[in-house]
């Protein structure tokens, strides 16, 4: 069943988050295709699918500044500065939940490997979260020039364009979106990808969770299922898909904002479809109807 409405935010504080997202996005844009493909490699001790850069942190930090100066008192989690090895996912957001009513979450380039190779896939993601999950949420798309923004009961937009999703049915030709987790591919992705491609699914691995999550609620790709992420790979995508009409599951195919274990955002005619594929590859038989 779908999860409960979430609380009513004060339109002013929407409509000025919204304002300084919006601003912040076009600034990572510009240094983003600015400085991309510059040869930078991981240290030894680096996951090649999950590491730092000069750029990262220096647009996180910019970030948190200016978030700083305009919404005292709310806290900021971003990539960089505030991974925590040794805990699980659930458990750090969870303690991220409960520091405020209000909270930041940045991931200044998400799709780090695409960045240093120059490869034109990559993205800035910022959202405002409270506990029902993201309140606004901003994606630039620097390479398509596009800024995706979505707040609240207020839609999505791409460009100021409002975005909506068409009521798709069929599965057939159409695409997913996975990714590979920080140790590469995740337990069961090879039979996923067996599972949908024997329904004439294409699936595509693209290297930044925050556009592959962007993709579905733009109507290019009917769904993104993820095994493995942090909040600020996915936050700011989700208030995105929330707001297209996407669905957003867990791996129990419940209905919730932002899924801490497990994600499948979907076009809603076809979620029971990739549900049940994701299911039979990871030998979960107790996903219930997204009905």
């Amino acid at each position: 069943m779908p999860s409960e409405p979430a609380q009513r935010v004060e339109p002013g504080l929407v409509s000025r988050a919204l304002e300084i997202a919006g601003r912040l996005a076009n600034d990572a844009a510009d240094v983003i295709t600015d400085t991309a493909g510059r040869g930078a490699r991981p240290a030894a001790t680096e996951s090649p699918f999950d590491w730092v850069t000069d750029t990262g942190r220096i647009l996180e930090r910019h970030t948190r500044r200016v978030l700083a100066d305009e919404f005292p008192g709310i806290p900021v989690f971003g990539e960089e500065f505030d991974s925590s090895p040794g805990t699980t996912v659930a458990e750090q957001w969870a303690a991220r939940s409960s520091s405020a009513r209000f909270r930041w979450s940045v991931d200044p380039v998400d799709g780090t490997a695409n960045y240093v190779a120059g490869l034109p896939w990559c993205a800035y993601s910022l959202a405002m979260l409270d506990e029902h999950g993201p309140v606004v949420g901003v994606v630039a798309d620097p390479y398509r020039g596009q800024i995706y923004a979505a707040a609240r009961g207020r839609g999505m937009r791409a460009n100021g364009t409002p975005v909506r999703l068409s009521d798709q049915q069929e599965t057939r030709a159409g695409i997913v979106c996975t990714e590979l987790t920080r140790t590469g591919a995740w337990c069961g992705m090879d039979r996923f990808i067996t599972n949908a491609t024997a329904a004439q699914v294409g699936v595509r691995l693209l290297g930044s969770p925050a556009l592959a999550i962007a993709q579905v609620a733009l109507g290019h790709a009917m769904a993104a299922v993820l095994d493995s992420y942090e909040e600020w790979d996915v936050a700011g995508a989700l208030a995105l898909a929330a707001e297209s009409g996407a669905a957003v599951l867990d791996r129990q195919g419940r209905h919730t904002a932002l899924p801490s274990d497990g994600l499948l955002v979907a076009a809603p005619g076809v979620a029971d479809n990739v549900l049940h594929w994701w299911s039979q590859s990871t030998g979960d038989r107790t996903s219930e109807s997204t009905g």
